[in-house]
């Protein structure tokens, strides 16, 4: 599934390239998770004026309302002047004047809704849950160590929640637990205070490198321009299983948590 990081380097790709566009024509393909929300044929006419980023949402500023994007497993855009004609996986068409950006989705996890505003209810039920945005300033370590003490659950659980952080998917989560030196089983209540300092910094640090390394491309994941990322290639845990630490060399362990496969080294993340 595309993460922060993959959804940042996506928006990155296109956005100041589409920003100002007038809208020509905009195509629905087969059903996604939820249903537009407006008459495909209602945005022609309206401007694109900018894209931002809420979690793993793209937003696209209209000049009335604005459209939400989700990836979801498998899903990814491509913006440019000369576009082929939509395939089997191509489910939503936005011809601009200054190109076509394109949803291509296998799975159809993915969804684009249109609101009014960002207070409509759908809006609110899609985004209202998140948590702050790691890389803004108000990502603050006080309040992150004092969230993580009302949490019971285990900590890669609580991060994978995004409520009290957004956008810290499988992936990350993994890897900034290796680099906060803490074991993604322990129970976030027990984080002491300079852990939970530790594991902020390192969220932060594993979210800008992957961003500015181009995401992480592990199956079929590429950026508006068809660019693939490479943070994959550094990883210190994720996707390693049995191979030696980096710094310890003890073998990388795996485990299955909330369905999802968890990376940790024994030796360098301790409980």
């Amino acid at each position: 599934m595309p993460e922060l990081p993959e959804v940042e380097v996506t928006r990155l790709s296109f956005a100041s390239a589409i920003a100002g566009a007038s809208i020509l024509k905009a195509q629905l393909g087969l059903a996604l998770r939820w249903p537009l929300g407006c008459d495909v044929a209602s945005l022609t006419g309206r401007k694109v004026l900018a894209v931002r980023r809420r979690g793993k949402y793209l937003l696209l500023d209209l000049s009335q309302g604005l459209l939400l994007i989700h990836l979801g497993m498998s899903g990814s855009l491509t913006f440019g002047a000369e576009i082929q004609p939509p395939g089997k996986h191509d489910h939503f068409d936005l011809t601009t004047s200054h190109g076509v950006l394109r949803l291509h989705d296998p799975r159809r996890f993915g969804a684009v809704v249109y609101v009014n505003s960002e207070t409509d209810a759908m809006a609110i039920k899609l985004l209202g849950h998140l948590g702050v945005e790691p890389l803004e300033e108000g990502f603050d370590p006080v309040v992150f160590a004092a969230g993580l003490k009302k949490r019971n659950a285990p900590i890669k659980q609580v991060l994978l929640a995004g409520e009290l952080v957004v956008g810290v998917g499988n992936i990350y989560a993994s890897e900034a637990l290796f680099l906060a030196g803490i074991r993604p089983t322990t129970r976030a209540s027990r984080i002491s205070k300079p852990r939970a300092f530790k594991l902020h910094g390192a969220i932060r640090d594993v979210l800008a490198r992957a961003v500015a390394q181009g995401g992480s491309t592990l199956r079929d994941f590429s950026n508006a321009q068809g660019q693939n990322g490479y943070f994959q290639l550094q990883a210190n845990v994720y996707d390693r299983a049995g191979q030696p630490c980096r710094v310890c060399t003890a073998p990388i362990r795996r485990l299955v948590q909330g369905q999802r496969s968890t990376f940790y080294c024994p030796v360098c993340q301790k409980p």
